[in-house]
């Protein structure tokens, strides 16, 4: 009898350390899963985290020579801006980007010189970073300049303008800077360029960090 009370306390004493192993488990999952929640809420995600509105395919399509660009998605024009581009001694550089980062109302820091967000900022109120370094899509604190070739390199819109691409855009959408024109910015941008056009008005087309440079 003896023998038989041992084991059984010794399979009691077992059951009751996995439960205390189980609760532990499942004590340590709940808080996992809190803390996830609590990087889920409005307040604490980042705005590159923001999901894209729903759209198979986005591009941002800009025509250095038109000095114009054009969010299309799905093969079909939803804005359409005047900007300005880079200088001839600081050309806005062709060929295929990303976005990489998202900042509203931006400081802007430059060797010697701190700007903070508001109407003397140079890269005005929304700053949309691509994966070429220093260089970007962003506001001005000069809108007389817009549609000239004028700037560091960057892409500049109006501020009202910014603000309406910076709502429609995200990371990791496609950038692409034509340095001549060609077909597609032909089809886009034809001979001139409305401030902005709606959606509804456009035609369907086939789909075919440092310092900024401003």
């Amino acid at each position: 009898m003896r023998r038989v009370r041992i084991g059984s306390d010794l399979r009691k004493t077992k059951l009751h350390l996995k439960r205390r192993v189980w609760a532990a488990f499942v004590l340590l999952a709940s808080i996992f899963a809190a803390s996830a929640a609590a990087q889920e809420q409005p307040g604490m995600r980042c705005d590159n985290a923001t999901p894209a509105p729903d759209a198979a395919e986005r591009r941002i399509v800009v025509s250095i020579p038109d000095r114009a660009l054009a969010v299309v998605e799905n093969g079909r024009v939803v804005l359409k801006f005047h900007v300005s581009v880079g200088a001839p001694a600081s050309p806005s550089p062709a060929g295929e980007f990303r976005v990489i980062n998202r900042v509203a109302n931006p400081v802007y820091y430059h060797p010697g010189e701190v700007i903070p967000a508001g109407p003397d900022n140079p890269v005005g109120p929304r700053w949309i970073g691509l994966n070429i370094k220093g260089y970007g899509i962003h506001g001005t604190n000069e809108p007389r300049l817009i549609g000239r070739d004028v700037s560091h390199g960057c892409i500049r819109l109006r501020n009202r303008d910014v603000k309406r691409l910076f709502a429609r855009v995200r990371v990791g959408d496609v950038v692409e800077l034509h340095g001549t024109r060609d077909a597609e910015t032909a089809g886009l941008f034809g001979t001139s360029t409305p401030d902005t056009l709606a959606a509804e008005s456009q035609p369907t087309l086939s789909a075919s960090a440092a310092a900024p440079a401003r």
